[in-house]
């Protein structure tokens, strides 16, 4: 077992991450961290210091998350390759529960789980699956509509499987990992998952996860990328096709809220126009018909439900 940890300004949380993989009841791994041209360089290598006997460490100039991950998968010397970040934490059953998963049924190239989100975020305190849920078997197509939902921190992946693939995609940053199992599945490759809670994912009010807007554009290009594959049966280029009309609209719809939220009412109603105009919606159209009229009163409503309505769901 690999397990390899990309890690950029990761000083203050790298130590409770090695600190969970130390904990793993199963101990038979290495543990790979690869300094992806951190700024903070100085300061993380003197947190990793009391760990140095239990890591393999290797600095690199800066290739994004992708490009870290296939430094460590190339270096790795395990059959089984675990991902985590470096400000993610697993619990203590996390490789036990994922490799026994793998071992039962070599047919399997990759396992994930459920993990808790931790950090300055409302959703802290819940689970990955909770507003990503996984329904049905894993297939490319499904992994393109988003009915199955990997969470890279708590994933066991077979080395030869990531391999076979063609590693990361190191031109993604933030949506690499999608881009990855969409490929392991387009291939036969064969995805499962459990819903036991096994590790825990940090979310920050800043990220690029907690930005919508990027996000939405990742996977946009992902799929642009998924669209150029010859090898696409005509149901999964009809998935592709299909998904792509509702990221655009999704798209649409987060630039609309932040114009809106900047202000710039004008804006918001071009962008929900587009939006509306792709999936046609009664909310949406008396959103834009409220923005025209009453922006104020719409402002008001939003505030309103971000302070009791979302508080509300984050503590049920």
């Amino acid at each position: 077992m690999s397990v390899i940890i990309p890690a950029y300004r990761a000083a203050e949380s790298i130590a409770a991450t090695l600190d969970s993989v130390l904990a793993q009841t199963f101990q038979d791994f290495e543990i790979i961290v690869v300094n992806d041209g951190s700024p903070d360089s100085e300061e993380l290598e003197k947190a990793l210091e009391p760990y140095r006997d239990r890591i393999i460490y290797v600095r690199q100039e800066n290739q994004g998350p992708g490009g870290a991950r296939n430094t460590g998968i190339r270096m790795a010397r395990g059959a089984y390759v675990a991902p985590l970040d470096s400000d993610d934490m697993w619990d203590p059953e996390h490789l036990a529960a994922q490799v026994a998963v793998l071992e039962a049924d070599p047919s399997i190239d990759m396992v994930y789980a459920d993990a808790r989100i931790i950090g300055d975020v409302p959703e802290a305190g819940r689970t990955v699956m909770e507003f990503c849920p996984s329904v049905g078997e894993v297939t490319f197509e499904r992994l393109v509509t988003r009915e199955c939902t990997v969470h890279i921190c708590v994933s066991v992946c077979r080395r030869e499987a990531l391999v076979r693939a063609g590693l990361f995609d190191p031109a993604f940053r933030g949506t690499e990992d999608i881009d990855m199992w969409m490929r392991i599945a387009r291939l036969g490759g064969r995805i499962v998952y459990q819903r036991r809670v096994l590790g825990c994912y940090r979310r920050h009010a800043g990220s690029l996860s907690s930005d919508r807007v990027s996000m939405v554009e990742g996977f946009l290009a992902v799929l642009a990328k998924a669209a150029r594959d010859p090898g696409l049966t005509a149901a999964q280029r009809d998935a592709v096709e299909r998904q792509v009309a509702v990221e655009q609209s999704k798209l649409e719809l987060h630039k609309g809220r932040n114009a809106f939220l900047a202000g710039d009412a004008a804006a918001a109603v071009s962008h929900l126009r587009r939006a509306n105009a792709q999936h046609k919606s009664l909310k949406l159209a008396a959103v834009l018909m409220l923005l025209r009229v009453a922006p104020g009163l719409l402002r008001a409503l939003y505030q309103w439900r971000d302070r009791h309505v979302y508080k509300l769901k984050t503590q049920s």
